[in-house]
């Protein structure tokens, strides 16, 4: 809009190394060979009927701790306090897919396939890019909900880069009115497009650390982000208002490319 100053700046990258488990802040991260952060959701756990195990399915995910060495060598994987039959065990990243799966099957109870894709496993495949939100959009969420903290909102919504400089919902022009019409971007010498506005489960209504509900979370969230809506965003790609962050595309010619905390985001389009 005439007159705008801001400065879309990328403040944070979050990677998902295990899909469904704990972030890893890191200051630089590759586009991988799909169009993702390389390492984020390389790992994803399957059930034997072949579903993937994520808190969508099973809330027992949040009460799971990870941690990784420095390069991502090893995970720790970590019970929740009180589980006195499974203790903490330490595996090799991302090779170690057949041991971790006996540390995750005595956790769940249940027989569990542990899958190790290079290329990444999201949510979306038609848009498979790294998801973005903004610092203000959390900030707003964190009012409309106070008794979320910040690091609780970007735990809850596990966008993998976080931008600053900009006001509450901006990311929103990071796509348009058609489905069919991306907007081009870049952030420091990576081009992206922007697809659409990320439909959510029921995750973000939980807190991430022990899979405790907030009440009529997705109830009270739609009719806040309606009732808040900027007359930037392009209502038409909200058949819900249950959306937020948002999804994207990289192209192939961005493979390898970096992306650093600290790099500019510029609209192309």
């Amino acid at each position: 809009m005439p007159g705008e100053t801001f400065a879309p700046q990328l403040t944070k990258i979050r990677l998902h190394p295990i899909k469904a488990l704990d972030p890893v802040e890191v200051s630089e991260a590759r586009i991988g060979p799909n169009g993702g952060l390389a390492l984020d959701r390389v790992w994803a756990l399957y059930a034997s009927d072949g579903h993937w195990i994520r808190g969508k399915r099973s809330p027992a995910v949040h009460l799971i701790r990870s941690r990784f060495a420095a390069g991502f060598r090893t995970v720790e994987l970590i019970p929740p306090v009180g589980c006195t039959d499974l203790l903490p065990a330490q595996f090799s990243f991302p090779g170690d897919t057949a041991e971790a799966a006996l540390w995750f099957t005595r956790y769940f109870g249940e027989a569990v396939t542990v899958r190790h894709a290079e290329e990444g496993l999201p949510d979306d495949d038609l848009a498979p890019g790294p998801t973005i939100v903004s610092t203000a959009s959390l900030g707003a969420v964190c009012s409309w909900f106070p008794e979320i903290t910040l690091e609780q909102a970007r735990q809850r919504f596990r966008a993998n880069l976080e931008i600053s400089g900009v006001p509450a919902f901006w990311e929103d022009r990071l796509f348009s009115d058609e489905e069919s019409r991306a907007v081009r971007f870049r952030i420091g010498g990576v081009e992206f497009e922007g697809s659409n506005p990320c439909a959510r489960c029921v995750v973000p209504s939980r807190n991430p650390s022990t899979g405790k509900p907030t009440r009529d979370f997705q109830k009270r969230f739609g009719e806040l982000r309606r009732a808040h809506l900027p007359a930037w965003s392009p209502a038409a790609r909200f058949d819900h208002f249950y959306r937020f962050a948002v999804n994207t595309r990289t192209p192939a010619s961005e493979t390898g490319k970096a992306l650093r905390s600290g790099d500019r985001l510029t609209l192309l389009t």
